[in-house]
């Protein structure tokens, strides 16, 4: 059995760490839309907003490092890592292209978050690099990367809570609010070795 230490945990970055509302102003303003993120019902953007995938595409490529530069962290989030760095080993894997690297880092170090290794892959599956690093638990926002991570690896898997992610989940993805959320699963987690839904008082 691993110690507390050596827990190693997988982690998803846009949605996730970021805040998922970071990319409406952005969509509002290419767009002339007036959206929020409850009207983004589908993780697919083009379909979610009805915009042609090739013009939604074009548009992602030429303003994603802006969003990226500027995305404001989750609920929760600054805290929660930052008393978790000294108990966990903190494996940021992310869908993000790999010339994305050194915006992604400067953020990072902006927020004054902590991390062990961040991992770039261009893909949403993350399957062989959450196997590569032999990650305990996964933090994910993407419903279908937080059942194939949880199915396929029998670990656990946290999702952020999103209007884009509500399809059913099995048993062991947790859904969680914030990061306190998650905080609060992974102490219980911990000691109990038991995959059960939030307890919420």
């Amino acid at each position: 059995m691993k110690k507390l230490k050596e827990k190693r945990f997988g982690i998803d970055i846009d949605g996730t760490v970021t805040c998922p509302t970071s990319l409406v102003p952005f969509i509002n303003d290419a767009f002339s839309l007036n959206i929020t993120l409850e009207d983004i019902k589908k993780y697919d953007l083009s379909e979610a907003l009805n915009i042609p995938p090739d013009k939604m595409r074009d548009w992602f490529d030429k303003t994603e490092p802006e969003i990226y530069a500027s995305s404001p962290l989750a609920e929760g989030a600054g805290a929660v890592l930052s008393k978790w760095q000294h108990q966990f080993h903190l494996l940021f894997i992310s869908a993000r292209r790999q010339h994305l690297f050194d915006i992604t880092e400067t953020w990072f170090k902006d927020k004054s978050i902590h991390y062990d290794h961040i991992e770039l892959i261009g893909s949403h599956n993350k399957l062989e690099a959450a196997k590569q690093y032999e990650v305990d638990i996964f933090f994910e926002d993407k419903h279908d990367n937080a059942v194939m991570l949880a199915e396929e690896l029998c670990i656990p898997v946290i999702l952020f809570n999103t209007p884009y992610n509500q399809d059913p989940i099995p048993k062991n993805v947790i859904r969680v609010n914030n990061w306190y959320e998650a905080d609060s699963w992974v102490n219980q987690w911990c000691k109990t070795k038991e995959i059960v839904p939030l307890a919420r008082t």
